[in-house]
């Protein structure tokens, strides 16, 4: 079992950047594929960024391609989402998601275990 938590949310302007972290606990880590996605207000929960196992293999939605990136420290249980260019649509809240799956999947149905989310409010 892992236990995950998001953190580095906040309020930032239009054009800004963020970094999410999502800290897992246990030493298997490794062994779980990663997902991050996002749910705005009244909107249902879709994927933003994964990665696998290893992180040699990293899948970006196209909603967001050219502006976030997702990487992974598996010495530090962690995986981040970098997101640059922000724009107002981009506020939701961002949840990470493990998977005992080598990749990770696009619908939220493949994760066996999530974080508790961390909001991100971008103003105009």
């Amino acid at each position: 079992q892992v236990q995950l938590v998001e953190s580095g949310g906040g309020l930032v302007q239009a054009g800004g950047s963020l970094r999410l972290s999502c800290a897992a606990s246990g030493r298997t880590f490794s062994s779980y594929a990663v997902g991050w996605f996002r749910q705005g207000p009244g909107k249902e929960r879709v994927f933003v960024a994964g990665i696998s196992r290893g992180g040699f293999r990293t899948y970006i939605a196209d909603s967001v391609k050219g502006r976030f990136t997702i990487s992974r420290d598996n010495a530090k249980n962690t995986v981040y989402l970098q997101m640059n260019s922000l724009k107002p649509e981009d506020t939701a809240v961002y949840y990470c998601a493990a998977s005992t799956g080598p990749e990770p999947y696009q619908l939220a149905s493949g994760y066996d275990y999530w974080g508790q989310g961390t909001q991100v409010t971008v103003s105009s």
